[in-house]
This record gives structure tokens, sequence and C-alpha cells, in this order.
């Protein structure tokens, strides 16, 4: 029996076999619209979709160069607008509009590659930013692990459509390459065009690569690699290709819109963090009922600390002012299916759905989900506030892991991954026209 927030197969958008493959996915080098340097700390702004529009007011305020005007267009418009009125869409274009026109962006004089450097303390992260093909995405060439809700597509497609631009890109997994690796490193050891520090304390650093034999060399890299993969930016994959195909269906010019952008990390270069739970009530159970049910498949045991779980199948439970240890019980769970073994769907398969009647986690209001850079402390407030119940730390899912299960053509269960560092928006916009 699937779970609800699986689905058929599409025989339309199955996988191609490593046999019928009849190209390789492709990573192009654009002529991108960026800020000013001396403005790019000004100018970049969070992803739309980590923050609220009450956050992305404040966040504005006093800044017009803030990409959020474009991002988050509703912050310039009365709070009672709707969202997703036409007048938001005209908004974030006018706010485009008026940033290029004021010469906040310029455009790159020829085709380039971006070397992107994100560093949270000891974590660091260094990307490609190129465009991507949507045939490679329809085809399975770009692996994706996660459902898309329509509504979501549709208001990504509306944006898009509206800018005529794709202005927040995909993150991308690459699979690690020697020769690229160094290539990065080289490119990296030039002084930046571009570097400033986010008030999180995260360093974004940039680097254009503009030397034709270094565009040529990073391009064969990536030709020589089977298949990409979505870490994050699902929605705005799928919003590509129904642009695309809009346009072909209308018959206009698609100018640049069959690639859409991105920045492709290496796949032993990314910082995966939990994504955890918690749940607002027990289910009409008590604390000692809830952890009894749990016993049938899990060893349970008190801990005085908060619990961050290092092994597969473990997890830690915050209840009633208390931590616990959970440990899965061997034979509890099919390791040969790339989407059981997943923590995220033992806790879905054996916990969340059974015990406390989370059937779909993806439209239940019971459930909520909290990203792993917010830590254990986060969980205790919550519970300890009286809105929650209970609470789940779980391990990391690992880009091992996300890679087997998209290479199976399976679907992840909702909110199975946390990246951190975020890529930060406004540092490169891609153009349609």
């Amino acid at each position: 029996m699937r779970a609800p927030w699986q689905h058929e197969p599409d025989p339309g958008g199955a996988i191609p076999s490593q046999a019928k493959w009849s190209r390789v996915p492709a990573v192009h080098p654009f002529r991108a619209w960026r800020p000013r340097p001396e403005l790019a700390t000004d100018v970049a702004s969070p992803p739309y979709d980590v923050i609220s529009t009450a956050e992305a007011r404040a966040m504005a305020a006093g800044n017009p160069v803030s990409f959020l005007h474009v991002t988050r267009p509703e912050i310039d418009l009365p709070e009672t607008i709707d969202e997703h009125s036409d007048e938001v869409y005209r908004q974030g274009r006018r706010a485009w509009d008026q940033l290029r026109h004021h010469g906040v962006f310029v455009c790159d004089e020829r085709p380039v590659y971006t070397v992107y450097r994100q560093q949270m303390g000891d974590v660091v992260q260094v990307g490609i930013v190129g465009l991507v093909d949507v045939d490679d995405y329809a085809s399975g060439l770009i692996r994706k692990h996660e459902l898309t809700r329509p509504d979501k597509e549709d208001d990504r497609t509306r944006h898009i459509e509206a800018l005529d631009a794709h202005d927040e890109p995909v993150f991308l997994i690459h699979p690690h390459d020697d020769v690229l690796r160094a290539t990065l490193e080289s490119v990296m050891s030039d002084a930046p065009d571009v570097h400033f520090t986010t008030s999180d304390g995260i360093d974004h650093t940039l680097w254009t690569v503009m030397d034709p034999t270094v565009v040529e060399r990073i391009a064969a890299a990536f030709e020589a690699m089977k298949a990409l993969y979505i870490a994050d930016g699902h929605h705005r994959s799928a919003a590509a290709q129904r642009l695309r195909d809009d346009r072909l269906r209308r018959g206009e010019p698609i100018d640049e819109a069959d690639r859409f952008l991105a920045v492709v990390f290496a796949e032993d270069r990314l910082n995966v963090m939990p994504y955890n739970r918690v749940v607002a009530d027990l289910q009409g159970l008590t604390p000692g009922e809830f952890l009894d049910d749990l016993r049938r498949h899990f060893d349970l045991e008190p801990s005085a600390e908060p619990v961050e779980p290092g092994d597969v199948h473990e997890f830690g439970i915050y209840v009633d002012g208390s931590w616990w240890r959970a440990r899965l019980r061997p034979g509890n769970v099919d390791e040969s299916d790339a989407t059981a073994r997943l923590d995220v769907s033992v806790l879905q398969d054996l916990v969340l759905e059974p015990v406390l009647g989370i059937v779909d986690p993806r439209t239940d209001s019971r459930i909520a989900f909290v990203g792993g850079i917010r830590g254990t402390a986060e969980l205790e407030r919550l519970v300890d506030s009286g809105r929650y119940a209970v609470a789940f730390s779980l391990r990391a899912t690992s880009v091992r892991d996300l890679q087997d299960l998209a290479d199976a053509g399976q679907i992840m269960p909702p909110k199975s991954t946390w990246f951190e560092p975020k890529l930060r928006s406004g540092l490169f916009v891609h153009a349609l026209d």
C-alpha cells in the first residue's frame, strides 16, 4: 500500500535506464544579471520560501535594493492583498525592472560560470552557478526525490512568467569529480569578485569564471557525469518545465526558457542536517501509554541529555519533560527498500501513522517540521510551551540515500532533508529574453 505522499509511477516521466541514455546532463555558462559588487550585500536576500511575508517586510524596510522586493513583492503592496493576486506578480516585475533601470544590476558581456562558496563555521560548500536544460529535468537526467504541489507550481510559474526571468536558483548535486574539484580550487586561489558576511554569520564568496579554457574544462567535467540530483528546488524545476511547455503550446518563442538557473554542488561537499518533527497531541494516549506503544518496535532508554541521533534507525523523543533514546529492533523494516529504510519513513510508518494518527504529513495540521539548524533546544521549547505534546529528533538523511532513492525513481516522505547554509537570492539572475 502506498503512503499518501507517494504516487503511482508515471510512464511518461520514468527515469531511463543507463542503456537508453542518449545524452548526459549539461551545465551551461550564461550571461547573468548580477548586482554591482559594492551593492551585493544590500541586494542579497534569503530564499523566498524560508521567510514569511512579515519577516520579508521587516528585512527589506529602508533598503530599496533588497531582492526581497522581487521575490516577495507583496511587501510593497497593502497588507490585505492576496499574495497570489495578479497585482503581486506585476509588482515583482516592476521591482525587477527598477533594479535594472537604476543600474543596481548589470549583465555579463559573455557567457560565464560563477563559483559560489559558502562558509558556516567549519562547514564549507562550493558550487558552480550555471544553467541546466529543461529537457534533462523532464527526462530524468536531473533526478528528483519529492512530489510537487500544483498550487506551488502555479505560483512559481506565474512568478517566472511575470519576471521573464529565473530569479532564484535550484540547488543541485553532482557526483564527485577530481578534475572539477581541482579546477574550482584553482579559481578560488584568485581574489574574489564578491565577498560579504550575512547577519547569520555565513560568508558568501563569488568568483566569475571568464577564462574560455577554464569554462570549457568545467563544461567537459559535467559532460562526463551520468546524472544530477535536486537537493532543493523541486517546485522551481517543475515551474521551469511548465513555463517552457506553455510557451511551446502557445506557439511563442521560448528564447532562454528551455534552460533554468541552478547552483550545482559536489556530493561530498554538502552539509545536510536533520528535519525534526513535533506533534500537537498523543492521540488520546498518556505519555506512558505512548511510550509503551513504541516498545513494540523500539528499545527505549531515558536520557539525561537531549538526544541527537548518530546511528541509523535511532531517534530522540521528548515527551512530558523528558528525553528518550529509541533504537529500532532488527527485522522491523525492509532494508532493501530505498524509501522504507529511511529514518523519516521508519518514523512515519511505525510511529506517526499507527500510533499518532498522522496519515498524511503533508496536510495534517497536527504535525510541524523543525529544521535541524534550530537544534534540540527548539524542540524542547515547542513541547514545553504546550503547543505540542511530543518532539522527535532524527539523524540527517545522507546524500547517498537521496541519490539511491532518486536513482530508483522513488519518492521521499515530505520534509526529509534540510540543507544548510541556504543559497542567497539576488546574486545572479537568468533573464529569459
